[in-house]
């Protein structure tokens, strides 16, 4: 006979279909962050000091390049989370939140399926 903790971690958890649809979803993400970082990294090169573009273009081009710069920390640092979660996927736990363990909104974890927590516990 099932005890009850086990009947209720077994209702929380994410079944087949739900785990693939999210594999198919941070699959997708990962693509999109990958092209997202290779056009990133295209525009965070070092700005040649002889380029004649003008100081006050100059400036803004310096500018433009900070703003990508850290949309380029942040892409990776998301790539990093999205590549952990596929990792972590397959672990009977995943999609219960680190803090409460109770079951994580499926909606929540399509929208990020990175988090680790639920919406009560953020």
């Amino acid at each position: 006979m099932v005890n009850l903790a086990e009947r209720n971690l077994s209702l929380r958890m994410l079944n087949i279909s739900q785990k693939a649809l999210l594999k198919d979803k941070i699959t997708s993400k990962l693509k999109t962050l990958e092209e997202d970082i290779s056009f990133l990294e295209e525009t965070t090169r070092p700005i040649a000091p002889e380029n004649a573009i003008g100081r006050v273009s100059r400036m803004d081009a310096i500018n433009n390049k900070s703003i990508a710069e850290e949309s380029l920390r942040n892409a990776r640092l998301n790539k990093t989370k999205l590549e952990e979660a596929l990792l972590r996927l397959a672990d009977s736990d995943f999609g219960l939140c680190f803090k409460c363990k109770e079951a994580i909104d499926f909606e929540r974890l399509l929208y990020l399926p990175e988090t680790r927590i639920c919406v009560a516990c953020r």
